[in-house]
């Protein structure tokens, strides 16, 4: 088993990292990310223009192609300065194109992705409930029912990223509440955002501020039978890879946020003078980059070996699992580590600590809580279901 990049994707990661450095700094993402009211277009425009939106879309349909791997060396290299916003990318490409090349008809490929490839299509995820969280299928309560030519689908989501300015919605939904088992009985609809009976109100937060996390109503909103991504029904089991994928792309964006404050942290360790010197002399600073390079290296083995297992066809389901634990956790403590290092600079919102680590808490709750994550890896070694 070998870790290193292969030539190619070396070169790729070179061409991402001079185009994030020139084109995405971090001082420009501090200011998209402070605006709460106008979410990043600049940003997503700048991807679009340079064919981002393509990677993971295989080639007939317009994308740029591209396995799991060159999907984790583009986020880890983006969310370097990025930080959360990171998903102004992630909700689309590895979001609505995964699900789509996952789940969708050949028909239905044809008509969307070749617009998502082109940044010409916004997708968001509309999963969670409102009483549930973590609990999404036992508080499923959207639910649609069979029309002429379609379904009629009534409910509520939230924290549904990117719902205001989303063109379509992936919404998952209870069609058989007669089904006996919650993972059974639902199904998946692509809907037209702009739809009659949806509506998106935004919801204030800590962190990833201008990319914001909305409460969906649909209201008797109708979802064509073009529109119905799967068979009906069987969505659960079907958009599994898909989750999966989105917990190693979490983990890569976590590893670039790790990359970004290790930069950060020692070019102040360097620049900063205190006691007569530099601040880099002093040992309990050393022994805290220390343990955030030793955590940016753990990261990265789970990450590509993770990356790996799927790219061979195995079950990543628990390995996934470890890495978006094991990565959040370390980027969190990474960035608390930086905020101790710059002092106050760090809690300054002049400097990207702060953001790092606003960005990534909530990592550590979403898209399945690390508690949770730590239930399913203990019953995966045996142990009885806990929930």
């Amino acid at each position: 088993m070998d870790f290193e990049l292969s030539e190619e994707q070396r070169a790729f990661r070179d061409v991402v990292r001079r185009w994030v450095n020139a084109e995405a700094p971090k001082a420009w993402m501090r200011e998209l990310e402070a605006d709460q009211e106008h979410y990043p277009l600049a940003f997503w425009d700048k991807m679009a223009a340079q064919g981002f939106f393509g990677i993971g879309i295989p080639e007939e349909y317009g994308g740029l192609g591209g396995d799991v791997m060159t999907q984790v060396i583009f986020a880890r290299e983006v969310a370097r300065t990025a930080g959360g916003l990171l998903w102004v990318w992630g909700l689309t490409s590895f979001g609505g194109a995964k699900t789509l090349v996952n789940v969708a008809s050949a028909e239905q490929q044809q008509r969307w992705l070749p617009a998502m490839a082109q940044g010409k299509l916004r997708v968001a995820l509309s999963m969670t409930e409102p009483d549930g969280g973590t609990d999404v299928l036992g508080a499923m309560k959207t639910h649609a029912e069979r029309t002429e030519g379609g379904w009629i689908l009534n409910g509520a989501k939230m924290w549904t990223t990117g719902g205001a300015v989303a063109d379509r919605l992936v919404v998952l939904a209870r069609t058989d509440r007669a089904a006996a088992k919650k993972t059974q009985g639902l199904s998946l609809f692509f809907v037209d955002a702009r739809s009659p009976g949806v509506t998106a109100t935004r919801l204030p937060k800590l962190g990833m501020r201008s990319v914001g996390s909305c409460a969906m109503g649909y209201d008797n909103v109708f979802v064509p039978d073009a529109d119905v991504l799967g068979e009906p029904g069987q969505a659960w089991r079907a958009i599994l890879p898909s989750l999966n994928n989105e917990r190693i792309m979490v983990g890569a964006q976590c590893l670039g946020a790790i990359d970004g404050v290790l930069e950060d942290a020692l070019d102040y360790m360097k620049q900063r003078q205190a006691f007569g010197g530099p601040i880099g002399r002093f040992q309990i600073l050393q022994h805290y980059v220390a343990d955030i390079a030793t955590w940016q290296k753990i990261t990265e083995l789970l990450l590509f070996n993770t990356a790996w297992l799927q790219m061979s066809g195995r079950d990543t389901g628990v390995e996934a699992n470890m890495l978006k634990m094991v990565a959040t956790e370390n980027a969190v403590k990474a960035a608390d580590l930086g905020i101790q290092i710059l002092g106050g600079m760090g809690y300054s919102a002049e400097t990207d600590m702060q953001r790092y680590w606003r960005d990534h808490r909530i990592l550590r709750l979403t898209p399945i809580s690390n508690e949770m994550v730590r239930n399913s890896i203990a019953e995966s070694l045996g142990l009885p279901r806990s929930y």
